[in-house]
This record gives C-alpha cells, structure tokens and sequence, in this order.
C-alpha cells in the first residue's frame, strides 16, 4: 500500500475534518465508519426539547463523501495492530494500514446502573428517547429532574459537561414557555465540588447566580455510586429521586484501543506527540476524544480542538513524505475552551486560554447565532460556503 494512501477510522466530527483536509493535500483517502451519517453532537441538544428534529442533526457521509472525492465504507474496526500495521473489520477482514488516522472517539467511564439513564453525549438514537421521555414527564405534569456528569481521574480532560448544561438549561426553558416549570423540581449533580471550574472563576460565578435566580438545585462534590431506576444514589448513600435521569459519563479509553498494543495512557487513550504522530508508529496518528491530551490542567476534550488536530495530521503527514515544504504544526498551541453555551432563549459565550477566562451572556442572539453555527458547520463541510479561520 502506498503511504499517499490514507485511512481514517471514525466518522464523526474528527474523521470527517481529517478526510477533508487529507484530500486536500492530495492523498487518497477512505473512511472506514459503522454509521452512515455525521452525528453533529454540539446541536443534538435541541432534539429532546423538539426544537430539532433527528434529521437536523445527522449528515450523510455518503453526501460529503461525494464532495470531496473519498472513499466511504460503511463496516466495525474489531482490532488493530500496531506492530504489523494491521487492522481487522468486522466484514472486511484484515487490511494493511500502512498510513493510518485513528478517530474512533472515546468509550464512557461505566457506572452501576447506568442503564437507567439517558444520555445527550451518547448513541445518537439516546436524544429521541431523551425527547420521548421529556414528552411523558410533560404529559404527567410534575415531576423530579436530574441532571449531571461525571469524571475520570486518570484523565479528566475526557468530562463533558457542557452540553449537560445546555439540556439542562433548554429544558427549563421549554417548561417555563408552557407555564409548568414550577411543577418539576430540577436539581444538577457532579461529583466535582466546582463543576465546569475549568471555564474559569468569572463563569462560575455568573453560573451559580443563574442557578439561584432559576431555582435550580445543586448535589455537587458526592461520588455516585449507583444509579437506580428513579434515583440516584451517591456514595454517602443519600438519594437523589428523579423521575428522568440525563447522565454524561466522563470520556475513557475504548476497548479497540485498550486490547491493542498501541502505547495509551492510564484511562487507554493513544499516547501522540504534538503533531498528532501516535508514539513508536511510523506514519499512524491519533486526534479528537481517542487521543491522549497534553496541555494545561483546564484542557478539554471539544470539536474545534478535534479539527484543529486533524487539519495538522492531514498537513504534517504531507510534510513528512515531502509533498510539500514547511514546519509541522502542533495542536497544543491551539488547546482553549470555546463553547457558546445555548439556553433556549439566548446563550453564553465561553472562552478560555492560558491568558483569560470569560463568559459573556448573550441573551436571544447568542441562541440564534448557535443555529447559525449548525447550518455554517453543514455548508462549510460541503464546501458550499468559505471556512471561517477558527471556526
């Protein structure tokens, strides 16, 4: 196989930025991908509040596969070998990977119970029962709700719980546009005494006055040790009751990865350096959730950061094999935080580096301008509309 030839395992946000941008640098490019569609998980939130609809959120690989002139096979990576550059497909069998782009996302850290909670971060099919079970709390009329996240202490750079957040938020709005939010007690839980610290102190503090005003309840800085079907139940063994439970369970390394003899860190995410390059293989490369993240204490695992890697990958794999001339790029010059943070009726502007940390309210037209983002990320991707540097 020639190494201008490129495959890229994952077809989410990552894999597809990556197949983009190897294309462009002349490669000849397959995507190997178990679904047929691009899940667009930072607009997902919007589908169990039926703001959007399923549709809205999913784009066929097959559509920008056509764009951009790659290959697409629909098929399940069940192992990879390093040491022989091999990988192993569910239908197709053992394939020589001699130039390889691993972003197969990250597996969740496994809680007891978990099976009776719902996730915004999971199978893309969790946000229509999310919605399905929105709709019957509704239809009811009261009712206890809790939300949450939780952490991996072998890598804390895997938590998401922004988007947690944003259903929570958008949830609140939609019971209170029906004139029903005071029948539903809602409380937010995280085993971090300071969830969404990272953002910084300023946001923290904007977050618990909003908290305040809204009459959101808190159960913060308690492990969970099991969930059950209407409560949860923390590792002090007082009870949360909840009638809907939405949990994100911190990012941890796959099985794929953790079984393989690639080099990973303690929570079996792929140990790259800073170009993207996975340790001790020749012309293989890691990016997005898959991939171990050096950085500051803050960092976090997010899309932008995902793309900004697989731009690099796709650039300093042309590098290397001299097609054409410059400096390799690295990813951790890039880490920040950068979210707009969608509340239903407006937003919050996020951002932090190693410089500032700021949250900036955006009432109404921060809302809008994440709808905006979502049709913005479809067209560029389509390259129907010009890229926006940073975006």
């Amino acid at each position: 196989m020639s190494y201008k030839k490129v495959v890229i395992l994952g077809g989410g946000i990552a894999g597809v930025e990556a197949a983009i941008y190897y294309r462009k640098e002349g490669f000849d490019v397959e995507l190997i991908s178990e679904r047929s569609y691009l899940f667009i998980y930072p607009i997902a939130i919007w589908i169990p509040v039926k703001t959007a609809h399923f549709d809205d959120v999913s784009f066929s690989l097959d559509k920008i596969a056509a764009r951009h002139n790659f290959t697409l096979t629909i098929d399940r990576v069940v192992s990879i070998n390093a040491s022989e550059k091999t990988i192993t497909l569910q239908e197709g069998g053992v394939r020589k990977a001699s130039h390889l782009v691993i972003a197969t996302g990250a597996a969740k850290v496994k809680h007891e119970g978990l099976e009776h909670t719902l996730s915004i971060c999971g199978a893309p099919e969790q946000s229509v029962e999310l919605k399905k079970k929105i709709d019957a709390l509704i239809a009811k009329g009261f009712g206890k709700i809790a939300f949450g996240f939780g952490g991996n202490p072998n890598d804390p750079s895997g938590v998401r719980g922004g988007p947690g957040f944003e259903l929570f938020f958008n949830l609140h709005h939609k019971l209170k546009k029906l004139g029903i939010r005071n029948n539903y007690e809602m409380t937010f839980f995280a085993p971090m005494i300071s969830p969404g610290a990272r953002m910084g102190e300023k946001a923290l503090k904007l977050m618990a006055t909003m908290f305040k005003k809204n009459n959101f309840k808190e159960r913060y800085g308690k492990k969970i040790k099991r969930f059950e079907e209407n409560s949860i139940i923390f590792e002090d063994d007082s009870v949360l009751e909840s009638d809907l439970t939405m949990f994100i369970p911190a990012g941890n390394g796959m099985d794929l990865i953790k079984e393989s003899d690639l080099q990973k860190n303690g929570a079996g995410f792929i140990r790259i350096n800073n170009y993207c390059e996975i340790e001790g293989v020749e012309h293989w490369y890691a990016i997005g959730d898959v991939a171990a993240l050096e950085g500051p204490d803050w960092k976090a695992k997010q899309g932008h950061i995902a793309e900004v890697m697989a731009r690099n990958a796709a650039h300093n794999s042309a590098i290397t094999l001299r097609l054409k001339s410059g400096e390799k790029k690295t990813y951790q010059d890039h880490i920040n935080i950068l979210c707009m943070m969608d509340m239903g009726n407006g937003a919050g502007f996020v951002y932090r580096d190693d410089k500032k940390a700021l949250l900036i309210p955006m009432p109404i037209i921060g809302h809008w301008m994440k709808i905006g983002w979502g049709w913005y990320y479809k067209m560029s991707k389509m390259g129907y509309i010009p890229r926006i540097p940073g975006m």
